[in-house]
């Protein structure tokens, strides 16, 4: 038995916050924030839209297109960094209630912009397995709640949305999942993360909001992350004996367009085969990868038996990729 991606779906909120719309919150400018990151704008949830929210919109465009029926799901696994609560209960629980799935099974993932590239491995083997069947995985990021709109470094940066995929068991080797890696250095932690909220600095007795907030050290993190993704690319490209040739989509998470074609530079890739999405988006974690899927998709530009390879790379450190055949129903 073997893992097929049956289908896409994303979903961003309706605000847009552009470039021109930061020069009046800090100081920066929008050809600054261009020459640096490749982004124009981002969309941003009103306060009252959760994670949960656009994970449900994203999800429900995944599985129409899938050919299935709702019921037919029996796990969910959503990644994400900004869940609707801290601990419990898990995103994923609230988005199986919000479609109205409440016995299958549902968790979260924390992986931070490596996550979908994390659940596509946990779905894989679960269908591997013979344990699951049909398995919708989301990526879904309101990170403009963990986002400091008084630090130029980090708000011109992050943008809200989700993404999601159905992925079913097949007996057709040509459909399957050819391999999946991931992996992590937790020693490089503090290149990005939020230093409050958790029990590793619990109980202060004032809260320190903007410490909650994402912070990190660009430079460092950069230098890490055109390595480590150049890299984990070649590996699993010479392990599955694919060459660059047979890549149809180059879908790397879109952080930044720098990383982006220093990567993509260092692989020789031609540029029709790298996906941008990164300048109307921004940084959106976790639901990156699967909301430039989608993009592909409603352009029309993915079709049946295109072979995509996703490479991610996030806090913690995490990093990860995956080489996935397009199994479309629809």
């Amino acid at each position: 038995m073997y893992a097929a991606l049956r289908s896409v779906g994303a979903y961003v909120p309706k605000k847009i916050l552009t470039n021109a719309d930061l020069e009046k919150m800090v100081d920066t400018s929008d050809e600054w924030i261009f020459k640096r990151t490749g982004i124009r704008e981002r969309h941003i949830c009103e306060n009252d839209e959760f994670t949960s929210d656009m994970g449900v919109k994203a999800a429900e465009l995944a599985i129409e297109r899938s050919g299935l029926e709702k019921e037919e799901i029996d796990m969910i696994v959503c990644a994400t960094i900004s869940p609707d609560y801290f601990c419990m209960p898990s995103t994923a629980a609230i988005i199986s209630n919000k479609l109205g799935l409440n016995t299958v099974t549902a968790f979260d993932i924390s992986a931070a912009c490596t996550g979908f590239v994390y659940v596509l491995e946990v779905a894989r083997a679960y269908i591997e397995s013979g344990m699951k069947k049909n398995v919708l995985v989301i990526g879904s990021e309101k990170l403009s709640a963990i986002t400091d709109f008084t630090d130029r470094t980090t708000c011109v940066l992050f943008g809200d949305g989700a993404g999601a995929a159905v992925l079913s068991a097949t007996e057709d080797k040509s459909e399957a999942i050819i391999d999946v890696h991931t992996a992590a250095d937790g020693s490089y932690g503090d290149f990005l993360m939020t230093p409050v909220g958790g029990t590793g600095n619990a109980h202060l007795s004032e809260f320190e909001k903007e410490a909650s907030y994402i912070k990190m050290r660009g430079n460092e993190t950069f230098k890490v992350a055109v390595r480590t993704l150049t890299k984990d690319v070649v590996q699993i490209l010479e392990k599955n004996k694919i060459e660059k040739s047979e890549i149809t989509h180059f879908i790397p998470h879109q952080a930044n367009y720098r990383i982006i074609k220093a990567v993509g530079d260092a692989l020789k890739l031609d540029e029709e085969q790298v996906v941008l999405t990164v300048h109307k988006y921004g940084n959106t974690s976790g639901a990156s990868i699967p909301m430039a899927m989608n993009d592909l998709y409603e352009n029309g530009k993915l079709k049946k038996g295109d072979l995509m390879l996703l490479d991610a790379f996030g806090g913690g450190l995490t990093w990860g990729s995956a080489l996935v055949p397009f199994a479309g129903k629809k």
